[in-house]
């Protein structure tokens, strides 16, 4: 077992691969102003990297919960054979909790049972204990006791469309959750493949907002749910904005999702799955196209980051410090993060992580070689 990671206030990356969850933290002193890698493979210069925890198993959501004085990591590990648990460490990955502990279980007559865990989001400090996660098949659960006891949300559970979802690739997932931060406010998720829905009543009803945006795989293009919604974010500073990944389409809504308008302006594809928000600029946006839905690879064999710094009204390509030859890298949807103040992190499936420190005009390799990275957080524990 990997001994953990101190947590001395510096960044640290939540990684999680398909064989296992890793910790890589920013060595005092250094971190992104002491370069990257040593060319050992296992997070040099200045990052420690610490794992794999649950090795052999896929790691497709972590978070880190520092709200109301806790310091507590949580991972979803699926191993193939028993299923998804739901795991946590007080002790930045020392030691985690049991399998049986905190277990998240659909209701027993609705027929379905959990496949995998694709997000867990940590309520905001106005409401301390709550976190949501978002699962597959496409369900959103929440607890208010800290993840003590989940329960279902039934406005999803029992939603009316549910029998007419079609799961996309990666399954019938529910993979992001956007809220106003109010108890029982406004609340967005994004399901593949059935599109974004809203509840303005704290999720006991649901409502499709996908106007504006296509389904290229459908006969009709624009229908009311279908939509393969690949990511969504948004910047507390102005909640209604929201900016999309599509499966085809990159859009933004003025309207919390009332309606949507293509912003694909300047990027080589507007296919892609990786999407994140700059953590203090709500008109910054970060993507990685990707050539197509049948060659998953980045256009061109360049690996580059694009930035919006208007809102969407244009585009810039970040490439310095990225390789721009035979690059064929794919970055999946919750494997772009970024933190306070400027500073933006991604993994590959190729097991390379790169991290910036200026908003990304520059970067550094942090490691390489890990097995194919899925997600990607950041966070800035508190000193021990």
């Amino acid at each position: 077992m990997a001994s953990g990671v101190e947590t001395n206030g510096g960044g640290t990356l939540l990684l999680g691969t398909t064989k296992g969850a890793f910790l890589a933290r920013a060595r005092a002193g250094g971190g992104l102003d002491d370069g990257g890698d040593d060319g050992s493979g296992g997070g040099g210069g200045g990052w420690e990297l610490d794992g794999p925890h649950f090795p052999g198993e896929e790691v497709y959501a972590m978070a880190y919960d520092d709200r109301a004085g806790r310091s507590r990591l949580w991972a979803a590990p699926h191993n193939p054979f028993w299923g998804t648990t739901l795991r946590f460490s007080d002790d930045f990955g020392a030691s985690w909790s049991g399998k049986a502990e905190r277990s998240v279980r659909f209701p027993e007559d609705s027929g379905l049972a959990l496949k995998r865990i694709w997000q867990i989001q940590p309520g905001s400090v106005r409401e301390p204990d709550v976190i949501r996660l978002g699962v597959e098949p496409a369900c959103l659960f929440i607890s208010r006791d800290a993840g003590e006891r989940w329960e279902a949300v039934e406005g999803l559970l029992n939603h009316p469309h549910r029998e007419r979802w079609q799961p996309g690739a990666g399954g019938l997932c529910l993979h992001t959750i956007i809220t106003d931060g109010e108890p029982g406010g406004r609340a967005t998720i994004a399901i593949s493949a059935a599109g974004a829905y809203r509840s303005d009543d704290g999720g006991t009803t649901w409502t499709a907002r996908n106007e504006g945006v296509r389904a290229e795989f459908l006969p009709d293009k624009h229908p009311e749910f279908g939509q393969c919604v690949h990511k969504i974010v948004h910047h507390p500073s102005n909640p209604a904005r929201l900016f999309l990944q599509n499966h085809w389409g990159l859009y933004r809504s003025d309207d919390w999702g009332d309606s949507w308008t293509d912003i694909a302006n300047g990027v080589p594809s507007d296919f892609g799955f990786a999407m994140a928000m700059h953590p203090g600029d709500a008109d910054t946006v970060y993507i990685v196209p990707l050539e197509s839905d049948g060659f998953r690879c980045t256009p061109e064999a360049k690996l580059r980051v694009y930035r919006t710094r208007d809102g969407g009204a244009s585009w810039e390509a970040l490439t310095e410090g990225l390789p721009q030859r035979n690059a064929y890298e794919t970055v999946l949807r919750d494997a772009l993060a970024t933190l306070a103040p400027a500073q933006v992190f991604f993994g590959t499936r190729s097991g390379k992580v790169y991290a910036s420190r200026d908003a990304g005009t520059t970067w550094r390799l942090v490691c390489e070689g890990l097995p194919p990275v899925v997600c990607v957080k950041a966070c800035a524990p508190r000193e021990a």
